[in-house]
């Protein structure tokens, strides 16, 4: 029981690693880079599932938020949450949990289709947190933030979607536990 629990903490700890040094990995195109967090969220959440998914990106943006430059661009602290990007930090929590969740329930024989339907889901889940965040925050209109935080980003998202339905297709069966 004890290592089981301990292997579990190893996990979060690992996947929130990864999201860090994935997140690094940005090109600044304006306030919202293009990185490859979410490639680490799609990732966490099908292959921990939805409570240690979400555990790991928590973990993540605590880290962030305490001044561990974990964020995109090496950024770091409240400023981070609470500027343009921070609603997708934080959105990348649920977007964990819903890709883990719909796994968990609707993929008991590892069919492929699956997993980029509810990594669709987690990327709608952090877009939507996302840019709802950045339009009170800039002002701005629906419009507006879409053209700058979610359409140029979208073949990008896509692509890593089919990535990780891969990665994950052949990682999940090592990976249970529920």
């Amino acid at each position: 029981m004890q290592r089981k629990k301990t292997h579990k903490m190893v996990m979060c700890a690992l996947f929130a690693a990864l999201t860090a040094i994935l997140s690094q990995i940005a090109i600044p195109i304006g306030p919202i880079p293009i990185n490859l967090a979410t490639f680490a969220v799609f990732i966490s959440g099908a292959l921990l599932g939805s409570k240690l998914g979400a555990l790991s990106l928590l973990i993540f943006a605590m880290l962030g938020a305490f001044g561990i430059p974990v964020f995109a661009m090496f950024r770091s602290g409240l400023d981070a949450l609470l500027g343009p990007t921070g609603g997708y930090i934080i959105g990348y929590i649920p977007a964990a949990f819903i890709t883990g969740f719909i796994i968990e329930k609707w993929n008991k024989n590892n069919k492929t289709f699956i997993f980029p339907i509810a990594m669709l889901s987690g990327m709608f889940t952090y877009l939507t947190l996302g840019t709802l965040w950045f339009m009170f925050l800039m002002n701005m209109d629906l419009y507006s933030s879409l053209m700058i935080c979610v359409i140029p980003f979208l073949p990008g998202e896509f692509f890593k979607i089919a990535v990780a339905t891969i990665i994950v297709k052949r990682l999940l069966p090592t990976f249970t536990y529920n």
